[in-house]
Protein backbone atom coordinates (compact mmCIF):
# COMPACT_ATOMS: atom_id res chain seq x y z
CA UNK A 1 0.00 0.00 0.00
CA UNK A 2 2.66 2.24 1.11
CA UNK A 3 4.05 1.55 -2.55
CA UNK A 4 0.97 2.11 -4.50
CA UNK A 5 0.59 5.30 -3.01
CA UNK A 6 3.75 6.66 -3.13
CA UNK A 7 3.58 6.09 -6.90
CA UNK A 8 -0.22 8.11 -7.07
CA UNK A 9 2.21 10.70 -5.37
CA UNK A 10 4.41 10.71 -8.10
CA UNK A 11 2.13 10.40 -10.74
CA UNK A 12 0.63 13.78 -9.62
CA UNK A 13 3.88 15.44 -9.88
CA UNK A 14 3.81 14.42 -13.02
CA UNK A 15 0.16 16.27 -14.16
CA UNK A 16 2.37 19.48 -14.27
CA UNK A 17 4.13 18.02 -17.31
CA UNK A 18 1.95 15.45 -18.81
CA UNK A 19 -1.60 14.89 -18.86
CA UNK A 20 -3.48 12.26 -16.66
CA UNK A 21 -4.53 10.42 -19.39
CA UNK A 22 -0.70 10.47 -20.83
CA UNK A 23 0.55 9.13 -17.35
CA UNK A 24 -1.77 6.70 -17.03
CA UNK A 25 -0.78 5.42 -20.45
CA UNK A 26 3.13 5.52 -19.55
CA UNK A 27 1.89 3.66 -16.28
CA UNK A 28 0.24 0.60 -18.43
CA UNK A 29 2.44 0.49 -20.89
CA UNK A 30 5.84 0.13 -18.80
CA UNK A 31 3.80 -2.18 -16.59
CA UNK A 32 2.77 -4.92 -19.08
CA UNK A 33 5.91 -4.67 -20.58
CA UNK A 34 7.65 -5.51 -16.61
CA UNK A 35 4.90 -7.94 -16.17
CA UNK A 36 4.92 -9.69 -19.39
CA UNK A 37 9.32 -10.21 -19.03
CA UNK A 38 8.40 -11.47 -15.83
CA UNK A 39 5.92 -14.19 -15.85
CA UNK A 40 6.01 -14.85 -19.42
CA UNK A 41 2.30 -14.97 -19.93
CA UNK A 42 2.63 -17.10 -23.17
CA UNK A 43 4.28 -20.36 -22.04
CA UNK A 44 0.72 -21.05 -20.71
CA UNK A 45 -2.23 -22.12 -22.68
CA UNK A 46 -5.63 -20.47 -21.73
CA UNK A 47 -9.50 -21.94 -22.54
CA UNK A 48 -11.46 -19.10 -24.53
CA UNK A 49 -13.70 -18.59 -21.83
CA UNK A 50 -10.46 -17.86 -19.80
CA UNK A 51 -9.52 -15.02 -22.85
CA UNK A 52 -12.75 -13.57 -22.30
CA UNK A 53 -13.02 -12.88 -18.49
CA UNK A 54 -8.86 -11.94 -19.23
CA UNK A 55 -10.22 -9.32 -21.49
CA UNK A 56 -12.97 -7.57 -19.17
CA UNK A 57 -10.49 -7.62 -16.68
CA UNK A 58 -7.91 -5.85 -18.37
CA UNK A 59 -10.56 -3.55 -19.65
CA UNK A 60 -11.71 -2.59 -15.88
CA UNK A 61 -8.29 -2.32 -14.89
CA UNK A 62 -7.40 0.68 -17.77
CA UNK A 63 -11.06 1.89 -16.46
CA UNK A 64 -10.38 2.07 -13.19
CA UNK A 65 -6.46 3.62 -13.36
CA UNK A 66 -7.35 6.54 -16.15
CA UNK A 67 -10.17 7.69 -13.65
CA UNK A 68 -8.42 7.63 -10.87
CA UNK A 69 -5.67 9.81 -12.12
CA UNK A 70 -8.25 12.07 -13.61
CA UNK A 71 -10.03 11.99 -10.16
CA UNK A 72 -6.68 12.57 -8.98
CA UNK A 73 -5.81 15.73 -10.85
CA UNK A 74 -9.32 17.53 -9.45
CA UNK A 75 -9.10 16.26 -5.50
CA UNK A 76 -6.94 15.25 -3.09
CA UNK A 77 -5.50 12.12 -3.27
CA UNK A 78 -6.61 10.36 0.38
CA UNK A 79 -10.35 11.87 -0.77
CA UNK A 80 -9.58 10.00 -4.19
CA UNK A 81 -8.83 6.76 -3.03
CA UNK A 82 -11.76 6.49 -0.59
CA UNK A 83 -13.97 7.20 -2.69
CA UNK A 84 -12.49 4.74 -4.86
CA UNK A 85 -12.66 2.24 -2.30
CA UNK A 86 -16.93 2.21 -2.61
CA UNK A 87 -15.89 -0.46 -5.75
CA UNK A 88 -14.63 -3.40 -3.30
CA UNK A 89 -16.96 -2.27 -0.32
CA UNK A 90 -20.10 -2.14 -2.44
CA UNK A 91 -19.30 -6.04 -3.98
CA UNK A 92 -18.90 -6.99 -0.17
CA UNK A 93 -21.75 -5.90 0.56
CA UNK A 94 -23.75 -7.10 -2.12
CA UNK A 95 -22.52 -10.63 -1.69
CA UNK A 96 -23.97 -10.25 2.16
CA UNK A 97 -27.36 -11.94 3.27
CA UNK A 98 -27.82 -10.38 6.64
CA UNK A 99 -29.85 -7.78 7.46
CA UNK A 100 -26.58 -6.12 10.29
CA UNK A 101 -24.25 -5.03 7.51
CA UNK A 102 -26.94 -2.24 6.40
CA UNK A 103 -25.00 -0.89 9.31
CA UNK A 104 -22.24 -0.78 7.27
CA UNK A 105 -23.76 0.45 4.22
CA UNK A 106 -25.32 3.12 6.22
CA UNK A 107 -21.56 4.66 7.26
CA UNK A 108 -20.17 4.13 3.61
CA UNK A 109 -22.78 6.42 2.44
CA UNK A 110 -22.64 8.80 5.48
CA UNK A 111 -18.74 9.00 4.63
CA UNK A 112 -19.67 9.41 0.71
CA UNK A 113 -22.15 12.31 1.47
CA UNK A 114 -19.80 13.90 4.00
CA UNK A 115 -17.60 14.11 0.58
CA UNK A 116 -19.79 15.75 -1.65
CA UNK A 117 -20.25 18.94 -2.24
CA UNK A 118 -23.27 19.39 -1.35
CA UNK A 119 -23.06 22.13 1.04
CA UNK A 120 -24.40 20.93 4.39
CA UNK A 121 -21.26 20.88 6.31
CA UNK A 122 -18.52 24.30 5.69
CA UNK A 123 -15.31 23.17 4.27
CA UNK A 124 -16.11 20.01 2.18
CA UNK A 125 -15.31 21.87 -1.32
CA UNK A 126 -14.41 19.21 -3.56
CA UNK A 127 -14.55 19.04 -7.25
CA UNK A 128 -17.94 17.30 -8.22
CA UNK A 129 -16.12 16.17 -11.25
CA UNK A 130 -13.29 14.54 -9.64
CA UNK A 131 -15.69 13.09 -7.18
CA UNK A 132 -17.67 12.06 -10.18
CA UNK A 133 -14.25 9.90 -11.65
CA UNK A 134 -13.11 8.38 -8.42
CA UNK A 135 -16.36 6.77 -7.94
CA UNK A 136 -16.71 5.97 -11.57
CA UNK A 137 -12.88 4.25 -10.74
CA UNK A 138 -14.75 2.09 -7.57
CA UNK A 139 -17.13 1.10 -9.79
CA UNK A 140 -14.40 -0.19 -12.24
CA UNK A 141 -12.56 -1.67 -9.39
CA UNK A 142 -15.53 -3.29 -8.47
CA UNK A 143 -15.89 -4.91 -11.89
CA UNK A 144 -12.23 -5.94 -11.94
CA UNK A 145 -12.94 -7.98 -8.55
CA UNK A 146 -15.69 -9.81 -10.22
CA UNK A 147 -14.15 -10.60 -13.63
CA UNK A 148 -10.30 -11.58 -11.92
CA UNK A 149 -12.58 -13.98 -9.83
CA UNK A 150 -14.07 -15.48 -12.92
CA UNK A 151 -10.39 -16.11 -14.78
CA UNK A 152 -10.43 -18.93 -11.96
CA UNK A 153 -7.19 -20.86 -10.37
CA UNK A 154 -6.07 -23.47 -13.27
CA UNK A 155 -3.24 -20.40 -13.92
CA UNK A 156 -0.94 -18.31 -11.78
CA UNK A 157 -2.86 -15.10 -11.00
CA UNK A 158 0.65 -13.32 -12.12
CA UNK A 159 -0.20 -14.62 -15.66
CA UNK A 160 -3.76 -13.28 -15.26
CA UNK A 161 -2.32 -10.11 -14.42
CA UNK A 162 0.20 -10.22 -17.38
CA UNK A 163 -2.48 -10.41 -19.94
CA UNK A 164 -4.74 -8.51 -18.49
CA UNK A 165 -2.88 -5.30 -18.00
CA UNK A 166 -1.19 -5.59 -21.26
CA UNK A 167 -5.52 -5.51 -22.32
CA UNK A 168 -5.19 -2.43 -20.00
CA UNK A 169 -2.42 -0.88 -21.76
CA UNK A 170 -4.21 -1.88 -25.32
CA UNK A 171 -7.31 0.34 -24.28
CA UNK A 172 -5.79 3.16 -22.66
CA UNK A 173 -2.54 4.42 -24.67
CA UNK A 174 -4.43 5.32 -27.93
CA UNK A 175 -6.46 7.66 -25.60
CA UNK A 176 -3.58 8.40 -23.91
CA UNK A 177 -1.51 9.46 -27.23
CA UNK A 178 -4.87 11.33 -28.45
CA UNK A 179 -4.72 13.60 -25.56
CA UNK A 180 -1.26 13.82 -24.53
CA UNK A 181 0.10 14.19 -27.93
CA UNK A 182 3.60 14.94 -28.40
CA UNK A 183 4.39 15.53 -24.80
CA UNK A 184 3.60 11.52 -24.59
CA UNK A 185 6.98 11.07 -26.17
CA UNK A 186 9.11 13.15 -24.17
CA UNK A 187 11.68 10.95 -23.01
CA UNK A 188 12.80 13.40 -19.79
CA UNK A 189 9.07 12.64 -18.48
CA UNK A 190 9.95 8.32 -19.06
CA UNK A 191 11.98 7.30 -16.38
CA UNK A 192 9.46 9.29 -13.86
CA UNK A 193 6.75 6.91 -15.52
CA UNK A 194 8.93 4.29 -15.20
CA UNK A 195 9.21 4.67 -11.13
CA UNK A 196 5.44 5.10 -11.17
CA UNK A 197 5.15 1.99 -12.97
CA UNK A 198 7.49 -0.18 -10.28
CA UNK A 199 5.64 1.79 -7.09
CA UNK A 200 2.06 1.63 -8.63
CA UNK A 201 2.15 -1.98 -10.47
CA UNK A 202 5.05 -4.43 -10.49
CA UNK A 203 6.28 -4.21 -7.16
CA UNK A 204 3.23 -3.94 -5.09
CA UNK A 205 1.31 -6.37 -7.15
CA UNK A 206 4.56 -8.93 -6.55
CA UNK A 207 4.37 -8.09 -2.91
CA UNK A 208 0.59 -8.30 -2.67
CA UNK A 209 1.27 -12.08 -4.36
CA UNK A 210 3.51 -13.12 -1.67
CA UNK A 211 1.51 -11.46 1.08
CA UNK A 212 -1.78 -13.49 -0.19
CA UNK A 213 0.05 -16.87 0.39
CA UNK A 214 1.39 -15.40 3.78
CA UNK A 215 -1.35 -14.13 5.75
CA UNK A 216 -4.89 -15.51 6.38
CA UNK A 217 -7.38 -13.40 4.42
CA UNK A 218 -9.24 -11.73 6.81
CA UNK A 219 -5.62 -9.95 7.83
CA UNK A 220 -5.17 -9.23 4.49
CA UNK A 221 -8.77 -7.47 3.86
CA UNK A 222 -8.36 -6.12 7.17
CA UNK A 223 -5.20 -4.49 6.26
CA UNK A 224 -6.78 -3.26 2.61
CA UNK A 225 -8.96 -1.24 4.18
CA UNK A 226 -6.61 0.87 6.04
CA UNK A 227 -5.44 2.21 2.36
CA UNK A 228 -7.71 5.51 2.11
CA UNK A 229 -5.58 6.04 5.25
CA UNK A 230 -1.90 5.85 3.76
CA UNK A 231 -3.53 7.76 0.65
CA UNK A 232 -4.07 10.71 2.79
CA UNK A 233 -0.53 10.52 5.01
CA UNK A 234 0.87 10.13 1.22
CA UNK A 235 -0.87 12.84 -0.11
CA UNK A 236 0.41 15.11 3.19
CA UNK A 237 3.60 13.84 3.01
CA UNK A 238 4.65 13.94 -0.35
CA UNK A 239 1.84 16.50 -2.09
CA UNK A 240 1.15 18.73 0.70
CA UNK A 241 -2.67 17.51 0.78
CA UNK A 242 -4.19 19.12 4.24
CA UNK A 243 -7.28 17.64 4.46
CA UNK A 244 -9.99 19.15 6.60
CA UNK A 245 -11.67 17.66 10.18
CA UNK A 246 -14.92 16.52 7.49
CA UNK A 247 -12.42 14.44 5.34
CA UNK A 248 -10.81 12.87 7.41
CA UNK A 249 -14.14 12.27 9.40
CA UNK A 250 -15.34 10.86 5.84
CA UNK A 251 -12.33 8.69 5.10
CA UNK A 252 -12.46 7.18 8.66
CA UNK A 253 -16.32 6.30 7.95
CA UNK A 254 -15.47 4.40 4.87
CA UNK A 255 -12.37 2.49 6.75
CA UNK A 256 -14.95 1.50 9.58
CA UNK A 257 -17.35 0.06 7.05
CA UNK A 258 -14.67 -2.05 5.42
CA UNK A 259 -13.35 -3.18 8.19
CA UNK A 260 -17.14 -4.24 9.30
CA UNK A 261 -17.84 -5.40 6.41
CA UNK A 262 -14.84 -8.11 6.27
CA UNK A 263 -15.09 -8.82 10.23
CA UNK A 264 -18.54 -9.58 9.51
CA UNK A 265 -18.18 -11.76 6.25
CA UNK A 266 -15.61 -13.75 7.75
CA UNK A 267 -17.49 -14.57 11.05
CA UNK A 268 -20.55 -15.50 8.75
CA UNK A 269 -18.27 -18.22 6.73
CA UNK A 270 -16.78 -19.46 9.95
CA UNK A 271 -20.64 -20.13 10.89
CA UNK A 272 -21.07 -22.33 7.32
CA UNK A 273 -22.80 -19.34 5.86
Amino acid sequence: MASIQSGASLAKSLFYILTPQGVTALRLLFSSLLLLLVWRPWRYTLDRSIWKSIFLYGASLGGMNLLFYMALQRIPLGVAVALEFTGPLLVALLASRHLRDLLWVGLAILGILLLLPLGLIDGANLDPVGITYALLAGACWALYIIFGQRTGSSVPSGVITAWGMLVAAIAVVPFGVFVAHKELFNLDVWPIAFGVAVLSSALPYSLEMVALKRLPAKTFSILMSLEPALAALSGLLFLNEKLNFTQLLAIALLIIASVGTTLTSRYDEARGG
